[in-house]
C-alpha cells in the first residue's frame, strides 16, 4: 500500500490551512469580546456617551406613529420565544436534511447560547440610563435580548444556506436584524448601545460556532463541506 497520501509533506499544508481557518473566526470572537467590554464601559462610565445614547433613542421615538408602532410590534413579535424556537427547529431540520449534522449542532448552540448570554448579562451589568424627556429605559437592559435573537437567527440561517444563496440570505437577514433594532428604539424598549451589544453577542457565538465547525472538519473530515 502506498503511504504517499499520508506523508507529513502531504498533510502538513492542509493541517496548517485548517488551523488558520479556525483561527480567523476565533479572532472575530476575540474582537467581539473587546467591543462588548468597550461599549459597556463607555455606556456606563462616560457621561457624554450616556447623553448621546439617550438623545439617539429620543430621536428614534420621534418616528413613532400608530402605523409605525404596529409594524414595529409585528417585527418584534416574530421573535417571541415560541416562534424563535420554531425558526430554530426549522433551521436545524433543514441542516439535518442536507446531511450536515455538525451545522445543526452549531445552529442549536448559537440560537440557545446567544440569547441566554444576553439575558444573563442584563441583571449583572445593569446601570442607570440618562432620561431625555419622557423616554426612559430600565437599568437592566444591556445587551438587548431581542437584538441578540434577531441576529443569531439571521446568522444561523446563513450557516445552513447553500453557498450560492448565502449572499441573498445575508442581505435579507441584515435588513431584518436592522428592522428589529429600529423597532426596539422606536418603541423605546432599549437604548442604542443595548441593540449594538445584542448584535455583538450574536456575532460572538456565531464566530465560536464557525471556529468549532472548522476545527471539527480538520480533525474529522466529512464527505461534504459544512
Amino acid at each position: 500500500m502506498s503511504g504517499r497520501a499520508y506523508t507529513p509533506a502531504a498533510v502538513g499544508p492542509s493541517a496548517a490551512r485548517g488551523r488558520r481557518d479556525a483561527a480567523r473566526p476565533l479572532g472575530v470572537a476575540g474582537l467581539c469580546l473587546l467591543a462588548l467590554a468597550l461599549i459597556w464601559a463607555v455606556a456606563q462610565f462616560v457621561p457624554a456617551a450616556h447623553l448621546r445614547d439617550a438623545l439617539t433613542l429620543r430621536d428614534f421615538t420621534l418616528l413613532s406613529r400608530p402605523h409605525v408602532d404596529s409594524a414595529a410590534n409585528f417585527v418584534i413579535h416574530l421573535l417571541k420565544p415560541s416562534l424563535f424556537i420554531l425558526w430554530g427547529a426549522a433551521l436545524v431540520a433543514f441542516a439535518l436534511g442536507q446531511g450536515r449534522p455538525r451545522v445543526a449542532v452549531a445552529v442549536t448552540a448559537v440560537m440557545s447560547l446567544a440569547p441566554l448570554t444576553a439575558e444573563t448579562l442584563k441583571p449583572l451589568l445593569a446601570h442607570p440610563h440618562v432620561q431625555v424627556g419622557a423616554v426612559h429605559v430600565a437599568p437592566a437592559s444591556w445587551p438587548s435580548g431581542h437584538a441578540t435573537a434577531a441576529l443569531a437567527l439571521v446568522l444561523s440561517a446563513v450557516l445552513v444556506s447553500p453557498v450560492r444563496l448565502r449572499p441573498v440570505v445575508g442581505v435579507l437577514g441584515a435588513l431584518f436584524a436592522a428592522a428589529v433594532g429600529c423597532a426596539l428604539l422606536i418603541l423605546a424598549w432599549h437604548m442604542p448601545s443595548d441593540v449594538l451589544g445584542g448584535y455583538l453577542v450574536a456575532i460572538l457565538w456565531t464566530a465560536l460556532a464557525v471556529a468549532a465547525l472548522r476545527a471539527a472538519e480538520r480533525r474529522w473530515p466529512s464527505s461534504r463541506t459544512e
